[in-house]
């Protein structure tokens, strides 16, 4: 599940006006000192700076990119080199085929340019195409009953991509591959429920008050959605970013069949020690750890950590990175309670019983398959989670 930071669209970048599709610039790699381009088909090259014709691929060929001098040029399985290019763009000849970058294949266009590191790969797709692929790994295979919920991420990861689209312009792309943004796969990663989600919403994005919204998402929210001032650092408050409820009666939560709901993690002292001192230089002996502050969504907004000679105190949008897991991975949630067990004044174990998966902030991808078995359509789910936002069709 993609794990999102605060990101603020590109003043540079408008959303695209009604009736056309918009195409996305996605950062692949870079500083590459190889790449390898093929296709299932005939793949066509030209020149990005003058669009001329540089090479015709074969179907099932595999050729080699390298650097050279500053610019860049595309070798044969013979050997047999083009001329020096500072960029090159890649197409499949054929309809329905798509073009192979190391091995992966991609819709749209394939871009390739030399910058100061090595290759730089970007692929250019249109966003219905970016959509499918992203959803599926999002969501996974969904029931009938759960169809919705994948329609809701449709029209969430819609309006994420256009939202942002542009923020890494300085890079030369729009969006990264990676849970930066959302992760991103190519053709491998659509299916055909995904891409059944993706024809069924069709250009329908959230909008507040005319305005693309920040349509953040996560796995689980276990019990309710965060602010975002909450959870990320300097995040501005947002109207329809507020803690929301995902109770469904009788003590019960739509997200509660997830199976990151309710978590564990326990730490001895020895690895407690080894997980902290990553953050915190010079650490003294641990004397205690408690939950200082509460947020209003009911998760950890400060973590206190106690030594013989003065204290830390860790904000909620460290908390995660701060306390890993003992594997040193994120932890789960910032939504958890701590028990600790002390010997001769220091901590000797400490476990952290807890709720929910991600940042907890907008929509909560295990609660909208809940809400979808409990029979609500995309529409209220997922003005459920952006309170006063509306759907609309952009294109």
């Amino acid at each position: 599940m993609a794990l999102l930071g605060a990101a603020a669209c590109n003043p540079h970048r408008p959303p695209p006006l009604p009736g056309a599709e918009p195409e996305l610039r996605i950062g692949i790699a870079d500083g590459l000192k190889r790449i390898t381009l093929g296709g299932d088909a005939q793949v066509l090259v030209t020149d990005d700076a003058n669009g001329s014709a540089v090479a015709g691929i074969p179907a099932g060929s595999v050729w080699s990119i390298v650097p050279d001098s500053g610019a860049l040029v595309l070798i044969a399985p013979d050997g047999a080199r083009t001329g020096r290019h500072q960029g090159i763009s890649a197409v499949s000849a054929t309809d329905n085929h798509f073009v192979a970058a190391d091995g992966k294949r991609y819709r749209g266009r394939v871009n390739v340019v030399r910058t100061g590191t090595g290759l730089q790969l970007i692929n250019r797709i249109g966003l219905e195409g970016y959509v499918a692929a992203v959803i599926g790994p999002e969501m996974g295979p969904r029931r009938q009953d759960e169809l919705q919920a994948l329609d809701a991420q449709a029209i969430v990861s819609r309006t994420f991509a256009l939202k942002n689209r542009g923020r890494w312009e300085a890079q030369g792309f729009d969006l990264t591959d990676d849970t930066r943004d959302q992760v991103y796969g190519g053709v491998a990663a659509e299916t055909q429920q995904a891409w059944a989600a993706v024809r069924r919403t069709a250009g329908l994005v959230v909008m507040y008050h005319g305005d693309l919204i920040d349509a953040f998402f996560h796995s689980t929210c276990g019990f309710r959605t965060a602010d975002a001032t909450e959870a990320f650092r300097n995040g501005v408050a947002r109207p329809y970013l507020r803690p929301v409820s995902d109770a469904s009666g009788g003590g019960h939560y739509y997200c509660d069949i997830s199976p990151r709901f309710r978590w564990r993690e326990e730490w001895d002292g020895a690895t407690l020690r080894t997980i902290l001192a990553r953050s915190i230089p010079d650490l003294q002996r641990i004397v205690n750890i408690e939950v200082s502050k509460t947020s209003p969504s009911g998760r950890v907004a400060e973590l206190r950590i106690v030594f013989p000679h003065g204290e830390a105190r860790i904000p909620e949008p460290d908390v995660r990175s701060v306390l890993r897991s003992a594997s040193g991975s994120l932890l789960q949630s910032a939504a958890f309670q701590v028990f600790v067990t002390t010997d001769s004044g220091q901590v000797t174990s400490l476990v952290a019983a807890g709720a929910g998966s991600g940042h907890g902030v907008g929509f909560c991808q295990w609660g909208a398959i809940g809400r979808a078995r409990a029979g609500q359509g995309y529409h209220d789910i997922i003005t459920t989670y952006f309170p006063g936002t509306d759907i609309e069709k952009l294109y």
